[in-house]
């Protein structure tokens, strides 16, 4: 089997501090409660992710503070926000909780289209922004914040696991079907780049379709008229279900292989009389991939408050507080950007996959990935996967801009590189 893990090409350096504007006019003193705004989709075609960020970061919050819910003695208050898909919506509820609520940190969200707004609105007010489960590698490269940090994965993460072995696996052609949305762009973008690099060429271009298509027999169409080895499909919430069930109806999957990220377990059974899931794939998270303790606490104390196993981006948010926490403590609770960006560069902690490094030079954590194999859709507590390999994302390529560079990492763009 091809060796996935890939080799670090960098060290984690703390860089110079990027002058941003604070809203705020003077650090919160200890003991003084700490607001916190959650930005997530809870009726909106995310909103099972949305469920799944919350959970995590409330329960990661819990884990890092050993049970308090205090930072360096400031009480911690979690502020929720349901922008329902809607990113206008979600920028109005951004600014309202700066300026009405008092918010000093943002977090969120499951859309890369939203959390590109809220991006450029923490950084505008000067308050952090820990973002994710959005994948969208822009957020940070090319809309690079010193504001924003991500501990969870980004659309790089994806491109590295899958391409290594696509020629091998499904032959030197491909086509791409992606959400035509910020994460949908990016991903494919990324998918492009890493799969020429590894000798794979696009049968045509990537076909994009609105997120929120019900009719695909169009796109399916011209990718079965592509001649592609193979097809990616880049898609999220409800609409993977139609789309799904399409792929089968018009025999895609027994004329074209694909290789798939396998979904949250809800979408997993909805898929379960489809039989276009493929048998090997990969998957951001699964509670019974990990073998940490901090997983084990995680999985016994999400099934204790939610009567439920974590999901696929329950991890996301996870890691997202427990990467806050540690920040807040090496700032000692002051959210003041001079010391809470320096306390959160570089970064290294163990958290639900494994060891996760939040790198300073683009504020993006590397952490495993997981290939599985799919043996089941009937388990009653959703152990559908057999670990095929934890694959170590140990470097992916920095787009911050060349200013972000280090002595071991270039962050110069890669369109820029090449010219």
């Amino acid at each position: 089997m091809r060796k996935w893990t890939l080799i670090v090409l960098a060290a984690l350096l703390a860089l110079s501090l990027v002058a941003v504007p604070s809203y705020r006019s003077a650090s919160a003193q200890g003991g003084e409660p700490l607001k916190i705004g959650l930005l997530t989709d809870l009726t909106g075609a995310l909103q099972l992710y949305g469920v799944e960020l919350q959970n995590g970061f409330t329960l990661g919050l819990e884990y890092a503070t050993d049970g308090t819910m205090e930072v360096a003695g400031r009480p911690i208050e979690i502020v929720v926000r349901d922008y329902a898909n809607d990113p206008a919506v979600a920028a109005t509820q951004a600014r309202e909780l700066i300026e009405v609520e008092g918010v000093e940190v943002l977090v969120g969200a499951p859309s890369s289209g939203v959390t590109q707004g809220l991006v450029s609105i923490a950084a505008e007010y000067g308050v952090v922004l820990m973002a994710g489960p959005a994948a969208a590698k822009n957020l940070t490269a090319e809309l690079f914040e010193p504001t924003t940090f991500r501990a969870c994965r980004n659309s790089w993460h994806d491109a590295l696991v899958l391409a290594p072995f696509w020629v091998d696996a499904i032959g030197p052609s491909y086509v791409q079907l992606a959400a035509d949305y910020a994460f949908g762009r990016e991903e494919a973008e990324a998918f492009d780049y890493a799969l020429q690099q590894a000798g794979a060429t696009p049968a045509m271009d990537t076909l994009y379709a609105p997120l929120d298509t019900t009719d695909f027999a169009p796109y399916l169409q011209q990718i079965l008229d592509s001649g592609a080895d193979g097809v990616i499909y880049i898609w999220a919430g409800a609409t993977t279900i139609p789309l799904v069930k399409q792929i089968q109806e018009l025999g895609v999957a027994e004329k074209m292989a694909a290789l798939a990220f396998f979904n949250s377990n809800e979408f997993q059974l909805a898929f379960a009389e489809a039989t276009i899931i493929p048998s090997d794939g990969f998957i951001v998270y699964h509670y019974t991939l990990p073998q940490t303790e901090v997983n084990d606490w995680l999985v016994a104390r999400h099934k204790e408050v939610y009567n439920d196993v974590p999901d696929l981006f329950t991890e996301c948010g996870f890691a997202n507080a427990q990467a806050l926490v540690l920040g807040l403590e090496g700032a000692e609770g002051s959210t003041e950007l001079d010391a809470l960006i320096p306390a959160l560069e570089g970064l290294q902690w163990e958290g639900p996959k494994g060891t996760y490094t939040m790198r300073a030079e683009d504020h993006q954590a590397l952490m495993p990935m997981y290939a599985v194999r799919i043996t089941n859709l009937t388990d009653p507590e959703f152990k559908f996967y057999e670990l095929l390999e934890e694959i170590e994302i140990a470097d992916i390529p920095c787009e911050a801009g060349a200013e972000r560079s280090s002595d071991t990492l270039d962050c110069t763009p890669l369109a820029e590189r090449a010219q």
